[in-house]
């Protein structure tokens, strides 16, 4: 019985998860969005839904290594987007926040965009739906 419940709400993250990956994968692909804003849409449409599209604006300036191409733009959204959606204490968004970075890191080998980017944006919506849907298995720990 146990197994079987824990299952289900195994099933039930993964395809939240990949419903939140799929919908920053189109978002970005839509050309309305760069990487930051479709991966905070993403998150938020799927998390918390009551709140205003207005709250995405917060991820305009992150894109493309927040101009300056340090941080990639799909962490950096999903950062706020931690921060946004969270129920939990800052300690825990920190905590999650350095969980995304460093599974990012471990996953590409670097969070910089100018690194990521260096042959061209062709990966940018991998990176986009990765952060996405990691994003969505934090949070869905706390459900």
């Amino acid at each position: 019985m146990f197994w079987q419940k824990q299952e289900a709400v195994e099933e039930e993250m993964t395809d939240l998860a990949q419903q939140v990956a799929a919908e920053a994968e189109g978002l970005y692909r839509s050309g309305k969005m760069h990487c930051a804003e479709a991966v905070m849409a993403a998150v938020k449409n799927g998390f918390a839904p009551e709140l205003p599209d207005e709250v995405v604006r917060m991820a305009a300036g992150f894109g493309g290594g927040s101009a300056s191409g340090c941080i990639c733009g799909a962490v950096a959204g999903g950062t706020m987007a931690l921060g946004l959606v969270s129920k939990g204490d800052k300690k825990q968004v920190t905590a999650y926040t350095r969980e995304l970075h460093d599974w990012f890191k471990a996953k590409y080998g670097v969070t910089c965009c100018k690194i990521l980017t260096a042959n061209g944006k062709k990966n940018c919506p991998t990176f986009t739906v990765a952060a996405a849907g990691k994003v969505a298995e934090l949070l869905m720990r706390e459900r």
